[in-house]
């Protein structure tokens, strides 16, 4: 089955999530909440699914446009408010928090503070909130970008906002998995290569064992095909390769 760069992203970000974890999808994360959503149709194992509008395994009769949407809380078990998960994550109780970054380095740590000069920046983004506080504490974090491109995934980040325990980064040609305490390439998209995610990274990292990512099974594309049946996710993604 043929990779999208919208299928790529979230059934890798998927393929992240172990049996019997509490996973969680904060805020401005769709392409996560949808991975959630998928790996709970598609794959055969349990785990507990969290989300940052408060709702614990739910169970929505329509996937809302925003991870933030009261509407992702429909079916849940239990209702969380945010000083519960982040007591759950400093308590050692989470095990995969998926968020997001402006700027990501070797090191896995991320800006979502600013890009540019801290006094005279270029762009002032929404700063650390959960980052600051998870991104420490939760067991592993996976983290995403639907750009891969030296400006993003850069040898010095602008500002630091959090570092800890990142463990993945997903990109719409590449895999990478935190080995020995940097990013390491773990796979690539098929029409991709390895000479393009080296010109299209802006840290040098180990690709030792590095190679084409599995394909999709079936499953994967058509329980994705079932969240995103009128494709409004996919174009409102617009993901590029």
């Amino acid at each position: 089955m043929p990779w999208s760069p919208f299928s790529y992203i979230v059934i890798n970000l998927a393929r992240q999530i172990r049996a019997n974890e509490i996973t969680f999808s904060g805020v401005n994360s769709t392409l996560p909440m949808l991975a959630c959503l998928l790996a709970k149709r598609a794959y055969e194992f349990h785990f507990i699914y969290i989300n940052v509008a408060g709702g614990v395994e739910p169970q929505p009769a329509k996937i809302p446009h925003s991870s933030s949407d009261p509407a992702i809380v429909t079916g849940s078990a239990a209702i969380f408010a945010n000083q519960d998960f982040y007591d759950l994550c400093a308590r050692g109780g989470m095990d995969l928090a998926y968020l997001g970054c402006a700027q990501i380095d070797a090191k896995g740590r991320t800006n979502v503070s600013v890009i540019g000069s801290w006094h005279d920046p270029k762009v002032r983004l929404p700063g650390g909130g959960g980052a600051a506080v998870m991104l420490p504490t939760a067991k592993r974090v996976v983290t995403w970008r639907t750009e891969h491109s030296p400006r993003s995934l850069v040898e010095k980040l602008d500002f630091v906002t959090a570092s800890g325990n990142l463990a993945a980064l997903i990109t719409p040609i590449a895999v990478f998995q935190r080995r020995n305490g940097r990013l390491a390439l773990e796979s690539w998209h098929p029409d991709s290569s390895l000479d393009e995610v080296v010109s299209r990274t802006g840290f040098d990292f180990d690709a030792a064992g590095a190679g084409s990512t599995q394909p999709p099974t079936r499953r994967e594309i058509a329980e994705l095909a079932a969240l995103d049946a009128d494709g409004v996710f996919e174009a409102e993604a617009a993901i590029k390769i």
